[in-house]
């Protein structure tokens, strides 16, 4: 196979894993040495070993795939990562949620959007985060003004795919959000997310989401309990609120309640999905990507919808962008 492919597949691979950003890094890197190399200096091993960014690791997968294999440890891979079995994830057509490395994402928006493309989504909305969240380098002002001239180059770049603008904004204490109104006005998709004081008592917290889901700029409402079931960062139990008021704002709003992919969060968990859909409320399947791999982990998002009945009718994430599009432009 193609040594480009394997090792871009690897990292691809990696990142869904949510392993060590350097792994991942690593075989891109050796990916974009390989690119810029000619048929007879591929062929050359000796010369290649010694070549910047290439390991004893890319090395081997790079020797493996010019011999027509595909390489061990990408197969490896491929065995540990099957996607998970779900008919509803043949019907999504894109993504609401994911981050460049504008703020803590992996990569440039340009690799984010090739594999968006790759997995054959029809639209991707590009989320980074908002000004208070300095640790994950969230945007000022200026900053995302920038970022939407960006996204705007990409527009009709491609005919099949559409690369909406957002953001993923963080709700404040007192359920305001953390960027200016008239910017909000200018993006395609406002995903809204608490990030901090997660342990607030069960009122104040209610009132902060419920105010959030009422805001006329918000179209999703992001992980909604915060929780962290697994993974580096650690256990983190789910913020206390009352779901049923909070779904009856998203309701009311016509705001889509997020079903987060990722693995360590798996929120909202499955009792306030099962009353998310009592209560008659939107979903957005999303991946909450930080790296081009993560795209792939709709899914895990999609079969957990599947499981828990949720009606293809109701995910925005299923609808094409003309519709979808309507209802981001809908009567606030």
């Amino acid at each position: 196979m193609d040594p480009i492919a394997a090792l871009t597949e690897i990292a691809t691979l990696l990142e869904r894993e949510r392993a060590s950003r350097y792994r991942s890094k690593a075989f891109r890197a050796a990916a974009a040495t390989v690119a810029g190399l000619s048929a007879a200096e591929l062929a050359d091993a000796a010369s290649l070993r010694r070549r910047p960014r290439i390991g004893d690791t890319s090395f081997a997968v790079i020797q493996e795939a010019l011999a027509g294999r595909v390489p061990q440890y990408l197969a490896e891979l491929r065995a540990r990562y099957a996607p998970a079995a779900s008919t509803l994830r043949t019907r999504l057509r894109g993504d609401l949620h994911c981050h460049s490395d504008w703020s803590d994402g992996t990569t440039p928006i340009d690799a984010m959007v090739d594999a968006a493309r790759a997995l054959g989504h029809e639209y991707l909305a590009l989320t980074d985060h908002s000004p208070r969240l300095r640790v994950a380098r969230g945007l000022s002002p200026e900053r995302l003004r920038a970022q939407l001239e960006v996204v705007a180059g990409f527009d009709g770049a491609d005919a099949g795919f559409t690369l909406l603008s957002g953001i993923e904004v963080d709700i404040l204490d007192d359920g305001a959000l953390d960027q200016e109104p008239e910017l909000l006005d200018e993006l395609d998709v406002v995903v809204a997310s608490a990030h901090s004081k997660l342990r607030m008592d069960a009122r104040p917290m209610t009132r902060r989401l419920v105010a959030a889901a009422s805001d006329p700029h918000v179209d999703v409402l992001g992980h909604v309990t915060g929780r962290l079931i697994a993974g580096e960062r650690g256990l983190r139990p789910p913020s206390q609120f009352d779901a049923r008021a909070v779904f009856e704002a998203c309701a009311a709003h016509g705001v889509a309640v997020e079903i987060n992919s990722r693995p360590e969060r798996e929120d909202p968990p499955d009792d306030l999905i099962a009353l998310a859909l009592e209560v008659g409320c939107l979903f957005s399947i999303d991946s909450d990507a930080h790296a081009p791999g993560q795209l792939g982990l709709l899914d895990e998002g999609a079969a957990r919808a599947e499981r828990a009945g949720v009606p293809a009718e109701r995910i925005v994430t299923t609808w094409p962008l003309p519709r979808l599009r309507e209802w981001l432009h809908r009567a606030r």
